[in-house]
């Protein structure tokens, strides 16, 4: 009567265990061709509970999706024939409603002769696992697309640039800003997980730290779609590289409003007013940005563009249609901090960092190499680079007067680093390829970010300052 009420109690627990770990068991008769399901099997199932008989030992007809039988059989064959265990995914048959993923696991018992006579073992429903898994690869296949779709982009946008700039410094400028143009619109593209961005948003990433007090941008809540938002990001940013440089940003008194209102018919129309600038004239040959504005952007934004060449100030009306529009998004992202754009004039000349210690903590190769070549030619000693977090650690005891630091270092914070060079009174800045999100990293928010893509020079000229400042 004691054992009695032992396995009694040991069938609770195995039961209770059973569902707790969402598990349903079964047993297999394979001598008298009988199924046995439990209860817990049926409620994950869907089969009935009880003995199912079973033709020819043979449950897949019935059960099993068609598309998964051929593997179930050879499973189950490989384990009577000479295993001792099988285990096996596959999908319920369409008859059994919704469509269900099962894992099914069992032992094999066999007599003394060898041969089997029994299968024992649990199922689990796997649909949500399965469905991830799924999810899972949709999206990678999916950013797989956008990052070749985007390096394709780079790589013309180079090319373009390449053939109508006379000098490398003029294209690695030019190119650049065109480049940081592309980042801006990507970031609030990602912040709305892809599924549009505001008109004004564009504008205030573009324009807000151009020249204080000298734009303005007015207009409706209008959102567009990834592709729309990149061209206009970069119609954007071509607008205002020749006002800085030629048109009204070019001096003081200058003003650049932009406003845009939806169309009766969809899309939407952007126009670009520049005044109090210098007299203004046709350009006497046709550049990239001309190309763009004219060509690619009308393209892009299934519209048109229109540039006039008024003498007070140019003047650039840009039309959308309506497949340029989307949803607004569910989730709306901030507005971004305006960021800085590279044609501003300025008065100082290139930074200097003669004689300065300066590490480098990168864990991109090509960029610590372009770190170490524009910080030298600047007049600093590099320290490293370290592309690690345990490699910039080990150059720590090292004399340095500054430090550049990747805030990610291959999925690693590089914060340790920062809190010793903070206790040490060493100035630092944080470069990052996150967005304005992602700020500093380890709470030193008071250490300058600088954003990626950016170039050499900002980053001297931000050391430059922190070694004035100090």
């Amino acid at each position: 009567m004691t054992r009695e009420l032992g396995d009694n109690s040991n069938r609770t627990r195995l039961g209770l265990a059973l569902q707790a770990a969402g598990l349903g068991e079964f047993e297999w008769d394979l001598r008298n061709g009988v199924f046995h399901v439990s209860d817990r099997m049926a409620a994950i199932t869907g089969l009935p509970a009880g003995r199912l008989p079973v033709k020819n030992n043979d449950i897949l007809e019935t059960y099993v999706h068609p598309d998964d039988k051929e593997l179930v059989r050879t499973r189950r064959w490989e384990a009577l024939k000479m295993g001792e265990a099988f285990d096996v995914s596959f999908r319920l048959a369409p008859e059994l409603g919704a469509a269900r993923w099962l894992r099914m696991a069992g032992i094999v018992t066999r007599e003394e002769s060898g041969r089997p006579c029994a299968i024992t073992g649990i199922v689990e429903d796997i649909s949500p696992r399965r469905l991830e898994e799924e999810q899972r690869q949709q999206l990678m296949a999916e950013l797989d697309h956008r990052v070749k779709n985007v390096l394709a982009a780079v790589q013309a946008l180079a090319q373009q640039t390449a053939k109508r700039t006379t000098s490398l410094d003029v294209f690695l400028q030019t190119f650049s800003g065109r480049l940081k143009a592309m980042a801006s619109a990507n970031e609030l593209l990602t912040a709305a997980r892809w599924r549009g961005a505001a008109i004004d948003h564009l504008a205030s990433a573009e324009l807000g730290a151009l020249a204080p007090g000298q734009t303005s941008w007015d207009g409706p809540e209008l959102f567009l779609t990834p592709r729309a938002a990149n061209a206009l990001s970069l119609a954007l940013h071509e607008l205002a590289t020749n006002a800085v440089k030629f048109g009204a940003l070019s001096t003081e008194a200058g003003h650049v409003s932009l406003k845009w209102k939806a169309r009766p018919a969809g899309g939407f129309e952007l126009t670009w007013t520049e005044s109090g600038g210098p007299l203004v004239a046709p350009p006497g040959r046709r550049g990239f940005g001309s190309t763009l504005l004219g060509q690619v952007t009308g393209r892009e934004l299934n519209g048109d563009t229109e540039v006039d060449y008024r003498p007070s100030g140019l003047v650039v009306r840009l039309r959308a249609g309506p497949q340029a529009m989307a949803d607004r998004p569910e989730v709306m992202p901030e507005a971004p901090a305006p960021r800085v754009t590279e044609t501003v004039p300025t008065s100082r000349g290139p930074a200097s960092l003669k004689g300065a210690r300066v590490l480098i903590v990168e864990d991109a190769v090509l960029l610590a190499l372009e770190l170490e070549t524009g910080l030298s030619e600047a007049g600093a000693q590099v320290v490293g680079p370290a592309y690690e977090l345990e490699e910039a650690m080990a150059l720590l005891d090292q004399p340095i007067d500054a430090a550049v630091l990747d805030a990610n270092l291959n999925g690693r914070s590089v914060t340790p680093v920062a809190e010793v060079l903070h206790q040490r009174g060493i100035p630092f800045v944080f470069a990052t390829g996150y967005g304005e999100t992602g700020g500093a990293p380890g709470g030193f928010d008071a250490a300058p970010v600088i954003r990626k893509p950016y170039d050499v020079t900002q980053v001297s000229a931000a050391v430059a300052e922190l070694l004035s400042g100090h």
